[in-house]
């Protein structure tokens, strides 16, 4: 894919989404183990039924995690100048994400011409579990 440059992108332009295979145990042991957020309420059944949940779910920074990785994947991370979330809902075990963003707007900051993005991670059925934005500068 190429990458894309500041005189081409236009707002209203989609970043090309991201779909993930449903959420797992392993998934969420392993994200564990990346990050050092050893939380018990993400990886042990019985701390998360004795909090009140039916099973253990995913960390907001895998949700996080997951949108950097669309926006990387779609211009590098050394253009990244902010990436700010709001936590909406719990990732479930078996929710399938898919990661989406726009661009909303181009404008100078700073000194750079930049884009901002609007990102969203729903599930399959269409729940927000996380939105935010992101400024993403260009030579």
């Amino acid at each position: 894919m190429k990458k894309p440059d500041y005189d081409t992108v236009k707002v209203g332009d989609e970043l090309p989404a991201l779909q993930l295979p449903p959420v797992d145990r392993t998934a969420l042991a392993l994200f564990a183990g990346a990050s050092g957020d050893h939380n018990p309420i993400h990886i042990d059944i019985d701390v998360a039924r004795r909090s009140g949940m039916p099973d253990v779910f995913a960390q907001g920074m895998l949700g996080m995690a997951w949108l950097g990785r669309l926006l990387t994947g779609w211009a590098p991370q050394s253009r990244l100048r902010r990436f700010d979330v709001r936590f909406q809902g719990i990732t479930h075990l078996g929710n399938a994400m898919h990661c989406s963003g726009r661009v909303v707007e181009k404008l100078n900051h700073e000194g750079e011409r930049c884009v901002r993005i609007e990102l969203q991670s729903a599930n399959q059925f269409g729940q927000a579990k996380i939105v935010g934005e992101a400024l993403i500068a260009f030579p």
